[in-house]
């Protein structure tokens, strides 16, 4: 049924870049927004940007956090991604505590967030699914299973997606240790180990649509995303429109997202993904039963504030646009920028930000939570930023991604910007030739020119020795109590004066 009255006060149960996203969408709506923060985020912006702030154990307490949200007088709670967001007890217990959980029901949930239920469903809706099996309840049985579908396979985990307990298997005597370690690394995620088997297609495109479901059941899709660039099956750059997708096959899966959604008596906002394979045949994947990371590329492209869509949906309104309100205008594209060294296999690099500044260019948009001065705390995901472009053409979308990532200034840390700009000119992303494995070899080609260039400090060094003016600089070395001059602490500050 319907939520039927105004939402007056908002806990946000989220941190970092998508907690300051929900407070600012609630506050242009004329909430006041509460804000929960770790011992470890005493210092996040979002805290001190809502109306108020309680401190809380952890952001995975269903108790203590409905227990911050009656006494603060919250009626409602949105989760942002990861987290609880997409945890049917929690939805439960906000519907218990008569709080409205600004997100799908809690048998949605369910259905969305059991992955072989999710299938199902698919199949039921007459969705196209990748030849695969139901639970399977050991390695060995796995084993046979997997013979039968012949390899290579996939194993997925049933309680959860983002990547986690999933391993492509090419080879038969592989299957058993990583079944194994699958299993282990999806009840660490999800606290459930159970694994089902699909097909393994290669090199495929990975592609999701973004719905919208308000709780009369009208449907809307906002198109789609490709979010084929992934490394360690997390999306890196996600784009809108999918470069080269053919119309036909566009209209054919937007259609197939909204089926499966009223298949499951979906509501609010959500993204069913799917993979693509070389002859554009398409394969239901799985529900994300949330906003998404990069829900911005469809806001840019669409002109439709998701956010705000969720809290109006979320109070009992009606959808006020149909499908054909809904158009795409030009090129969009999301880099993730994470706090990682990306000459160090990627390594998480937390730590002190002593200065930052976020690129000035129309059609530039950054939704992070970084200021000069704040810490990047090593307990939580790297995310610092998502850095948002459009353009009219892809091409002047990239252009103009490789300025702002030039003006944007993150210093005291390591990030992955560094990478970013190596991808925006590799010839296979440029030419919108880009699947689901096309990270690796663009890695390798990275690290390989990364080795062939010299320390910038031997560069420095050798434009000073080559420079008009050493002659000069030297002469004016000199000893005693005069001043000196030493050419190793001009190379070791990285600064040469040329005239």
């Amino acid at each position: 049924m319907p939520f039927g009255r105004a939402i007056k006060k908002i806990l946000v149960s989220n941190r970092a870049e998508i907690a300051l996203r929900v407070i600012r969408a609630a506050k242009e709506l004329g909430k006041e927004t509460i804000a929960i923060y770790t011992p470890q985020d005493s210092g996040g912006i979002w805290r001190h940007l809502a109306d108020e702030s309680y401190q809380v154990s952890n952001y995975l307490n269903i108790e203590e956090i409905i227990d911050v949200a009656k006494k603060s007088g919250a009626d409602a709670i949105h989760p942002g991604y990861g987290f609880l967001s997409e945890r049917e007890d929690f939805a439960k217990a906000c519907e218990e505590a008569g709080i409205k959980f600004i997100g799908p029901s809690p048998d949605a949930l369910f259905m969305s967030g059991d992955k072989a239920v999710a299938r199902q469903k698919a199949k039921e809706a007459g969705i196209p699914v990748v030849p695969g099996s139901d639970i399977v309840s050991s390695p060995e049985e796995g084993l046979e299973v997997a013979k039968k579908i012949g390899f290579p396979v996939l194993l997925k985990a049933a309680g959860g997606g983002g990547g986690k307990g999933m391993r492509p298997i090419l080879k038969q005597e592989d299957f058993i240790h990583l079944f194994k370690q699958a299993s282990e690394e999806a009840k660490a995620a999800f606290g459930d180990p159970r694994i089902y088997i699909e097909k393994y297609i290669q090199n495929p495109k990975h592609i999701e649509v973004q719905v919208l479901a308000d709780e009369y059941g009208n449907y809307i899709h906002l198109f789609e995303r490709d979010c084929s660039l992934q490394r360690r099956n997390q999306k890196v750059i996600e784009e809108s429109p999918s470069p080269h997708l053919p119309d036909n096959v566009r209209a054919k899966m937007c259609q197939a997202a909204v089926a499966i959604m009223k298949k499951i008596n979906y509501t609010n906002a959500g993204t069913v993904e799917f993979i693509v394979d070389k002859d554009w045949n398409f394969y239901f994947i799985e529900i994300n039963a949330r906003v998404q990371v990069e829900h911005p590329v469809t806001e840019l492209i669409t002109g439709v504030d998701i956010v705000k869509r969720q809290i109006k949906i979320a109070e009992g309104e009606k959808l006020d646009i149909d499908q054909d309100d809904i158009k795409t205008q030009g090129h969009v594209m999301e880099l993730r920028i994470y706090a990682e060294d990306p000459f160090n296999d990627f390594m998480p690099s937390g730590g002190f930000i002593s200065f930052y500044k976020e690129p000035n260019i129309p059609g530039v948009r950054c939704d992070g939570w970084l200021y000069s001065g704040c810490t990047v705390p090593s307990h939580y995901d790297p995310l610092l930023l998502k850095l948002i472009a459009k353009a009219e053409k892809r091409q002047d979308l990239i252009n103009k991604l490789l300025v702002a990532l030039k003006e944007l200034k993150i210093e005291g840390i390591k990030t992955n910007i560094p990478f970013f700009s190596f991808v925006l000119k590799h010839k296979d992303f440029v030419e919108g030739n880009i699947n689901t494995w096309s990270m690796k070899d663009i890695l390798e080609e990275f690290k390989n020119q990364k080795s062939e260039q010299l320390p910038e400090h031997v560069i420095l060094l050798a434009a000073y020795i080559s420079s008009p003016q050493r002659a000069s600089l030297v002469n004016g070395y000199k000893h005693g109590n005069s001043w000196r001059f030493s050419s190793w602490k001009f190379s070791g500050r990285r600064e040469v004066r040329l005239k």
